[in-house]
């Protein structure tokens, strides 16, 4: 099962982009609608997953200020390294970019992913949308250059 991660651009992918998060989100976590789009949209760097014949799989954004979000992953395709890749890509470009840290809202649930990759949780659980919450940290080793 192979796939190739792009920088999305919003305005000419936004249809895969929300399809995949509505999926998940919406669809599949019970997110309400009008919490799941939000202005960053705009602006933040988008990563799109998609199979060999273009079907879109997998997604997350980052914002300048290094917080990674919206990150999500169709069922078919959940545990075999797509979100892990997502986030390597990530950080790899944030890096490139000066970046020092990327922070993260992660859900509970999903709090042991992030730690093997590279992130420390950090405060007290919260809840965000109906869905328990930590946020997490990363710190980054700027690019020899």
């Amino acid at each position: 099962m192979t796939y190739l991660i792009t920088i999305a651009d919003w305005k000419t992918r936004q249809h895969d982009l929300l399809h995949i998060r509505h999926r998940v989100f919406v669809d599949e976590q019970g997110v309400p609608i009008e919490l799941e789009h939000d202005r960053h949209d705009r602006t933040a760097l988008h990563l799109l997953a998609s199979t060999a014949e273009n079907e879109p799989i997998a997604t997350a954004r980052m914002l300048a200020d290094g917080h990674v979000g919206r990150m999500a992953v169709m069922p078919a395709w959940r545990r075999l390294g797509v979100g892990s890749a997502l986030l390597g890509e990530l950080t790899r470009l944030a890096a490139e970019r000066g970046i020092r840290q990327l922070t993260l809202n992660a859900q509970c649930e999903a709090e042991s992913f992030y730690a093997r990759l590279g992130f420390v949780a950090e405060g007290k659980v919260f809840v965000d949308a109906g869905i328990d919450h930590r946020r997490m940290r990363m710190q980054l080793r700027p690019v020899d250059g």
